[in-house]
Protein backbone atom coordinates (compact mmCIF):
# COMPACT_ATOMS: atom_id res chain seq x y z
CA UNK A 1 0.00 0.00 0.00
CA UNK A 2 3.07 2.46 0.87
CA UNK A 3 4.79 1.92 -2.29
CA UNK A 4 0.97 2.24 -4.55
CA UNK A 5 0.83 5.58 -2.23
CA UNK A 6 4.58 6.55 -3.34
CA UNK A 7 3.85 5.22 -6.73
CA UNK A 8 1.13 7.93 -6.94
CA UNK A 9 3.18 11.03 -5.51
CA UNK A 10 6.23 10.15 -7.86
CA UNK A 11 3.83 10.32 -10.70
CA UNK A 12 2.08 13.31 -9.68
CA UNK A 13 5.46 14.94 -9.46
CA UNK A 14 6.34 14.25 -12.66
CA UNK A 15 3.24 15.52 -14.37
CA UNK A 16 3.36 18.65 -12.17
CA UNK A 17 6.70 19.18 -13.51
CA UNK A 18 5.96 18.67 -16.84
CA UNK A 19 3.05 21.01 -16.65
CA UNK A 20 5.47 23.41 -15.16
CA UNK A 21 7.77 22.94 -17.98
CA UNK A 22 5.71 23.13 -21.28
CA UNK A 23 4.23 26.41 -19.13
CA UNK A 24 7.40 27.95 -18.76
CA UNK A 25 8.13 26.88 -22.64
CA UNK A 26 4.38 28.22 -23.79
CA UNK A 27 5.74 32.20 -22.00
CA UNK A 28 9.05 32.04 -23.34
CA UNK A 29 8.05 31.89 -26.88
CA UNK A 30 5.55 34.62 -25.98
CA UNK A 31 8.14 36.54 -24.98
CA UNK A 32 10.62 36.14 -27.75
CA UNK A 33 7.79 36.81 -29.82
CA UNK A 34 7.37 40.03 -28.11
CA UNK A 35 10.73 41.08 -28.03
CA UNK A 36 11.03 42.31 -31.95
CA UNK A 37 7.32 44.11 -32.04
CA UNK A 38 7.15 47.69 -32.73
CA UNK A 39 4.27 48.42 -31.36
CA UNK A 40 5.02 52.56 -30.84
CA UNK A 41 1.98 54.61 -31.13
CA UNK A 42 0.65 57.49 -29.21
CA UNK A 43 0.53 57.22 -25.89
CA UNK A 44 0.62 59.52 -22.17
CA UNK A 45 4.67 58.87 -21.88
CA UNK A 46 7.10 57.25 -22.90
CA UNK A 47 8.55 54.92 -19.73
CA UNK A 48 12.46 53.94 -19.99
CA UNK A 49 13.70 50.81 -17.99
CA UNK A 50 16.44 51.27 -16.36
CA UNK A 51 20.08 49.60 -16.61
CA UNK A 52 23.46 49.95 -15.44
CA UNK A 53 25.28 53.07 -15.20
CA UNK A 54 28.76 53.95 -15.08
CA UNK A 55 29.75 57.03 -12.72
CA UNK A 56 26.92 59.31 -14.10
CA UNK A 57 27.39 57.63 -17.36
CA UNK A 58 24.85 55.24 -19.17
CA UNK A 59 26.16 52.03 -20.13
CA UNK A 60 25.60 51.10 -23.75
CA UNK A 61 22.68 49.55 -23.63
CA UNK A 62 21.02 52.08 -21.37
CA UNK A 63 22.07 54.81 -23.60
CA UNK A 64 20.64 52.99 -26.40
CA UNK A 65 17.53 52.56 -24.70
CA UNK A 66 17.28 56.49 -23.96
CA UNK A 67 18.09 57.31 -27.39
CA UNK A 68 15.04 55.04 -28.44
CA UNK A 69 13.07 56.84 -26.01
CA UNK A 70 14.31 60.55 -27.14
CA UNK A 71 13.85 59.23 -30.99
CA UNK A 72 10.15 58.19 -30.09
CA UNK A 73 10.10 61.61 -28.28
CA UNK A 74 11.14 63.63 -31.25
CA UNK A 75 8.53 61.65 -33.02
CA UNK A 76 5.48 63.27 -31.12
CA UNK A 77 4.53 59.95 -29.86
CA UNK A 78 4.05 61.36 -26.02
CA UNK A 79 4.41 64.54 -24.19
CA UNK A 80 6.91 62.80 -21.50
CA UNK A 81 9.47 60.54 -20.78
CA UNK A 82 9.35 58.22 -17.27
CA UNK A 83 13.15 57.33 -16.29
CA UNK A 84 13.02 54.42 -14.00
CA UNK A 85 15.81 53.04 -12.00
CA UNK A 86 17.71 53.11 -8.52
CA UNK A 87 21.12 53.01 -7.08
CA UNK A 88 21.64 49.94 -8.38
CA UNK A 89 25.21 49.62 -5.81
CA UNK A 90 25.66 53.35 -6.95
CA UNK A 91 26.27 55.40 -3.61
CA UNK A 92 26.23 58.75 -5.68
CA UNK A 93 24.24 58.38 -8.61
CA UNK A 94 20.68 56.49 -9.35
CA UNK A 95 19.71 55.50 -13.04
CA UNK A 96 16.29 57.20 -13.21
CA UNK A 97 18.38 60.53 -12.80
CA UNK A 98 21.43 59.25 -14.82
CA UNK A 99 18.78 59.33 -17.66
CA UNK A 100 16.91 62.48 -17.21
CA UNK A 101 20.61 64.09 -17.05
CA UNK A 102 21.29 62.07 -20.48
CA UNK A 103 18.21 63.33 -22.34
CA UNK A 104 17.85 66.83 -20.80
CA UNK A 105 21.11 67.27 -22.40
CA UNK A 106 19.92 66.72 -25.58
CA UNK A 107 16.98 69.05 -26.15
CA UNK A 108 14.66 67.01 -23.91
CA UNK A 109 12.93 70.03 -21.10
CA UNK A 110 13.38 68.98 -17.71
CA UNK A 111 9.44 69.25 -17.05
CA UNK A 112 9.06 66.82 -19.88
CA UNK A 113 11.15 64.20 -17.65
CA UNK A 114 9.16 62.86 -15.17
CA UNK A 115 11.87 60.15 -12.88
CA UNK A 116 11.69 57.18 -10.51
CA UNK A 117 15.02 56.20 -8.89
CA UNK A 118 14.01 54.10 -6.09
CA UNK A 119 13.26 50.90 -7.59
CA UNK A 120 15.91 48.38 -7.51
CA UNK A 121 14.38 45.75 -9.47
CA UNK A 122 12.22 45.82 -12.39
CA UNK A 123 9.12 44.83 -10.28
CA UNK A 124 9.62 47.68 -8.16
CA UNK A 125 10.76 49.95 -10.66
CA UNK A 126 7.73 48.94 -12.49
CA UNK A 127 5.12 49.32 -9.36
CA UNK A 128 6.97 52.84 -8.71
CA UNK A 129 6.37 53.94 -12.15
CA UNK A 130 2.77 52.76 -12.23
CA UNK A 131 2.21 54.96 -9.10
CA UNK A 132 4.05 57.99 -10.91
CA UNK A 133 1.31 57.69 -13.87
CA UNK A 134 -1.58 57.13 -11.57
CA UNK A 135 -0.97 60.09 -9.79
CA UNK A 136 -0.57 62.07 -12.91
CA UNK A 137 -3.43 60.82 -14.02
CA UNK A 138 -1.44 59.20 -17.39
CA UNK A 139 -3.34 56.04 -18.59
CA UNK A 140 -0.93 55.15 -21.64
CA UNK A 141 2.56 54.43 -22.25
CA UNK A 142 5.17 53.28 -24.29
CA UNK A 143 7.75 51.48 -22.88
CA UNK A 144 11.44 51.25 -24.08
CA UNK A 145 13.98 48.26 -23.15
CA UNK A 146 15.92 45.65 -24.54
CA UNK A 147 13.06 43.32 -26.34
CA UNK A 148 13.22 40.27 -23.70
CA UNK A 149 12.18 42.65 -20.90
CA UNK A 150 9.35 44.13 -22.57
CA UNK A 151 6.56 40.98 -21.94
CA UNK A 152 7.16 41.07 -18.40
CA UNK A 153 7.03 44.96 -17.73
CA UNK A 154 3.83 45.13 -20.02
CA UNK A 155 1.83 42.36 -17.73
CA UNK A 156 2.76 44.15 -14.70
CA UNK A 157 1.46 47.30 -15.92
CA UNK A 158 -1.62 46.06 -17.36
CA UNK A 159 -2.41 44.54 -14.02
CA UNK A 160 -2.73 48.13 -13.18
CA UNK A 161 -5.02 49.20 -15.39
CA UNK A 162 -2.73 50.38 -17.98
CA UNK A 163 -2.61 50.70 -22.01
CA UNK A 164 1.25 49.53 -22.16
CA UNK A 165 2.54 49.33 -26.37
CA UNK A 166 6.15 47.70 -26.31
CA UNK A 167 9.08 49.48 -28.26
CA UNK A 168 12.02 47.45 -27.76
CA UNK A 169 15.62 49.44 -29.00
CA UNK A 170 15.93 48.56 -32.28
CA UNK A 171 19.78 47.43 -31.73
CA UNK A 172 17.99 44.59 -29.17
CA UNK A 173 15.37 43.69 -32.25
CA UNK A 174 18.19 43.85 -34.79
CA UNK A 175 19.74 41.05 -32.47
CA UNK A 176 17.44 38.75 -31.97
CA UNK A 177 18.86 36.20 -29.24
CA UNK A 178 19.31 32.91 -30.92
CA UNK A 179 20.99 29.79 -30.31
CA UNK A 180 20.79 28.06 -26.42
CA UNK A 181 22.20 31.03 -24.63
CA UNK A 182 19.35 33.25 -26.24
CA UNK A 183 16.74 30.67 -25.46
CA UNK A 184 17.62 30.83 -21.88
CA UNK A 185 17.58 34.54 -21.45
CA UNK A 186 13.50 34.18 -22.65
CA UNK A 187 13.27 31.44 -20.18
CA UNK A 188 14.43 33.17 -17.62
CA UNK A 189 12.06 36.18 -17.94
CA UNK A 190 9.82 33.55 -18.53
CA UNK A 191 10.51 31.91 -14.43
CA UNK A 192 10.78 35.19 -13.24
CA UNK A 193 7.15 36.09 -14.94
CA UNK A 194 5.93 32.71 -13.58
CA UNK A 195 7.11 33.91 -9.73
CA UNK A 196 5.77 37.73 -9.69
CA UNK A 197 2.61 35.48 -10.98
CA UNK A 198 2.98 34.00 -7.72
CA UNK A 199 3.43 36.89 -5.54
CA UNK A 200 7.16 36.31 -5.84
CA UNK A 201 9.08 39.27 -7.15
CA UNK A 202 12.20 38.96 -8.31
Amino acid sequence: MRRRILSILVLVLVLLLLAATLAIAQVAREIQRQSTVDEARPADVIMVLGAAEYRGRPSPVFEARLNHALFLYLQNMAPRILTTGGAGGDPTFTEGEVAHSYLSHRGVPSEAILVENVGETTVYSTAAAAEIMERMNLHSCIVVSDGYHIYRVKKMLEKRGLTVYGSPRPEARRQAESGWRGQWVYVRQAVAYGLWRLGIPV
